[in-house]
């Protein structure tokens, strides 16, 4: 796809940018064809014109140094074209030509080296090396190269990544030998191996990403190039997961996993959990999948091993610990609530000063709230909710800190808005408590945003239930997307038509229309109107304003029939699209939940998830053991390195059966983890798993 677009600050209104993807013109090549045209030297190069090239350098009034509209010099034009003669010309002329970078902000940096990488010409990338260009210090640094919503491609800067990500095999390997870093990173931290995470075409990246691993020679000196972090601390591995490259994740998954034995179609396999499991790991892949904004990301967890690693979790520790953890939190809100229903209150001894006055209770002092039994028993049950509320605020504050203001809150799968009502329900609890120590009146406005901000934190358990779980997310969808946008529209119309109402009834006996007495009641009965909890608030009994029936009517079909109606729809295409989503959805809660819980309790409390790798041979790392079925293999073919197969007969596909006459020998498997194979094998080859193995072929 091609996209002409004004070149940005540019003096020359007609100067027009080619957006091409790949190919000849993928460097955005901008072209003011009346300026190449007033330049024979830019012209010539572009047309390949060897003979007028050869008249212009005698001549003493060309300069071959010469730039055009971006900065580009001959050079440029002649390999943006594919002018190998000229361009040939060009550097016998001038060597220094090759590492001449153009001086536009748009294409800062770009060499003709770089253009000719991505055209693929090898012929002229071998003549410029063979000129001396360099191939390591030159950075493409423009604004055309960097990764922008703006741009169709992100290169990076170096020559060398340039080569990789157009897959250009035989362009890599000359640069190699030529004394490209294959570890030099660009300005965000990103290697080569990097950008091949994030090119578009999945397989051929992939290929590469081999091709650049095998190229790697100092890989015992200088570490492994694919756990070279990039400036977000992301690896290749983690970038993967994180862009929800689904192809990449699962190639460089199946370079990470050690196949233990193999029987037919039957596979034991260990999947290395380096960078995977959150266990220890404050960057783990589990933590950056929920963190991210981005959906495709979510589609890592459908993958192996992650899905398994995730299901062992929370089936094992994750569930069990979160239903006690709810479990506490209802009982303490039990407790918190029994306290606020039976604060300390005494007889109101002072009279009414207005007639609408109904207060009879009034709040007891400090000195008299703590004298029975029954207020030693509250006074226990609000040090439970002071003590709680403080281990609240003491367990979420570092969260915010490390995850971010924007992140905690505002994704809903971390739990967002329930963080808020959380922290601000152990607020109000400190607030309360407060005002209690001081004698202060009014506590009864804390405690109330108290009990229906702790009693609403109570779905944020929901989570932990695959029917319930979408649900909240679906409410707080609802709620701060369509309810907020309706609240603007509701309270405009509300404001218009209360202070209709208050000035069509302002001359009115307000003994016999008191919904619309003054101004705040107004207010409060419009609402009412609106959400149609009243109905029809005048007194037919007496004449009414003639404006009355006109203004009621037009706020009939404005806010009950229209707005309430649009709010509906709005909160039915929310339902609609997260019901599309909810597996998805439920699965990144539990990660997340689970996420949480590991981090929270002590690690006595949950132990690694896995195997060590020091049991097979594999080192430190940690390993999970899978099970797997080959369904695409022949049924009956058996590798079984550790066995004498004379030992196995297999009997007839009618009969399905398997009879084991003897066994000589037990081999030590090679591969890996002699002793612990052996022990496996001997634990299921039993002929009840044979049958069942093979009924499950049939």
């Amino acid at each position: 796809s091609i996209t002409n677009v004004l070149e940005p600050c540019s003096p020359w209104p007609s100067l027009v940018r080619l957006r091409v993807p790949l190919g000849r013109d993928y460097a955005f090549c901008s072209m003011n064809m009346c300026l190449i045209w007033e330049s024979p030297l830019l012209q010539a190069a572009k047309e390949n014109d060897v003979q007028t090239i050869q008249r212009l350098l005698t001549c003493h009034t060309c300069d071959i140094h010469q730039r055009g509209a971006l900065g580009e010099t001959a050079l440029h034009v002649a390999t943006l074209y594919d002018s190998v003669e000229a361009a040939q010309i060009l550097m016998d002329a001038a060597p220094e030509l090759v590492d001449e970078a153009m001086t536009s902000e748009f294409y800062a940096g770009e060499t003709a080296l770089h253009i000719a990488v991505v055209n693929k010409n090898f012929k002229l990338v071998k003549a410029m090396l063979e000129k001396g260009a360099d191939v390591n210090n030159p950075r493409a640094t423009g604004y055309a190269f960097r990764p922008s919503s703006h741009n169709l491609i992100y290169f990076g800067e170096h020559i060398l990544s340039f080569a990789a990500c157009v897959g250009s095999e035989e362009i890599v390997r000359l640069l190699i030998k030529h004394g490209a870093n294959i570890r030099a990173q660009d300005t965000l931290g990103n290697t080569v191996l990097h950008l091949l995470v994030l090119q578009p075409n999945k397989i051929f990246a992939c290929q590469m990403y081999n091709f650049i691993l095998s190229c790697d020679k100092n890989k015992r000196e200088l570490g492994a190039l694919d756990l070279i972090p990039n400036n977000e601390g992301l690896t290749p591995f983690k970038l993967a997961g994180v862009e929800g490259n689904t192809v990449m994740f699962q190639h460089l998954m199946q370079n990470r996993k050690h196949i233990q034995w193999t029987f037919g179609p039957l596979v034991s396999t260990l999947y290395d959990l380096t960078e995977i499991d959150s266990w220890g790991d404050d960057q783990s892949l589990l933590e950056l999948i929920v963190t991210t904004k981005k959906r495709e990301a979510r589609r890592i967890l459908d993958l192996t091993p992650v899905n398994e690693l995730v299901s062992l979790k929370w089936n094992k520790y994750g569930r069990p610990y979160f239903c006690i953890l709810a479990l506490f939190y209802v009982l303490y809100m039990i407790c918190f609530t029994m306290c606020c229903v039976y604060r300390p209150l005494k007889c109101r001894q002072s009279n009414k000063t207005h007639e609408r006055d109904n207060t009879i209770y009034v709040q007891k002092l400090l000195q008299e709230s703590y004298v029975t039994l029954e207020d030693s028993l509250r006074l226990v049950g609000e040090l439970i909710t002071v003590i709680g509320a403080i281990v609240i605020l003491i367990l979420e504050i570092p969260d915010i800190f490390r995850v971010g203001v924007t992140k905690y809150f505002g994704q809903t799968i971390l739990g967002g808005p329930f963080h808020i009502i959380i922290i601000t329900y152990a607020c109000m609890i400190l607030v309360t408590m407060m005002m209690r120590l001081t004698s202060t009146t009014g506590e009864v406005v804390p405690m109330s945003f108290a009990l229906v901000l702790g009693w609403c934190n109570v779905m944020y358990f929901a989570r932990g239930f695959q029917m319930l779980g979408p649900f909240t997310i679906m409410i707080q969808k609802m709620i701060f997307g369509d309810l907020m946008r309706f609240c603007w529209l509701m309270a405009v119309v509300i404001l218009g038509f209360a202070s209709a109402f208050y000035v069509i009834f302002q001359t009115e006996n307000p003994d016999e229309l008191g919904h619309f007495y003054n101004y705040p009641i107004a207010l409060f009965s419009t609402f009412e109107l609106f959400l149609t909890i009243i109905d029809g608030p005048a007194n037919y009994e007496v004449d009414l304003p003639f404006m009355y029936s006109i203004t009621y009517s037009a706020f009939a079909i404005i806010g009950t029939l229209l707005m309430l109606n649009l709010l509906i729809a709005m909160m039915g295409d929310t339902h609609w699209r997260v019901a599309h989503e909810r597996d998805e959805l439920w699965r990144a809660q539990v990660v997340a939940t689970t996420v949480m819980l590991e981090r929270k309790l002590p690690q006595c409390l949950w132990p690694r998830s896995g195997i060590c790798g020091q049991e097979y041979g594999l080192g430190d790392r940690w390993y999970l053991r899978l099970r797997e079925t080959i369904r695409n293999k022949r049924p009956f073919t058996c590798k079984l390195s550790a066995f004498d197969q004379e030992g196995f007969q297999l009997l007839t596909l009618g009969s399905l059966q398997i009879a084991i006459h003897k066994c000589k020998q037990t081999v030590v498997a090679a591969s890996i983890g002699a002793v612990s194979v052996v022990r496996l094998i001997r634990e299921r080859l039993t002929l009840g798993i044979h049958l069942h193995f093979f009924k499950e072929l049939s």
